[in-house]
C-alpha cells in the first residue's frame, strides 16, 4: 500500500487516465474528487461491500423458503 500525504488541491495519478484530486480537509473528512474514462467503474467500497451482504442475506432467505416449502410438502404427504 502507498501512503501519501496531500494538501488541498494536490493530485495523484493513477496509470495514464485516472486523477485523484483532493478537494478539501474538515476536520475528520476528506473530499476527493476522481476522474477516469467511462470505462472505468468507481465504487464506494463499504456500499459494494454492503450490497454483497445483502446479497448473501437474500439468499439465504431464499433456501429457507425452500426447505419450508420442502417441509410443508413433506407434512401433507404424511398427512394425506
Amino acid at each position: 500500500m502507498l501512503v501519501l500525504s496531500r494538501k488541498v488541491g494536490d493530485q495523484i495519478l493513477i496509470g495514464e487516465d485516472i486523477i485523484i484530486k483532493v478537494i478539501s480537509i474538515e476536520k475528520d473528512c476528506v473530499k476527493l474528487g476522481i476522474e477516469a474514462p467511462k470505462n472505468v467503474k468507481v465504487l464506494r467500497y463499504e456500499l459494494l461491500q454492503e450490497v454483497k451482504s445483502e446479497n448473501v442475506e437474500a439468499l439465504q432467505g431464499r433456501e429457507r423458503l425452500s426447505k419450508i416449502k420442502d417441509l410443508k410438502e413433506i407434512l401433507s404427504d404424511e398427512q394425506g
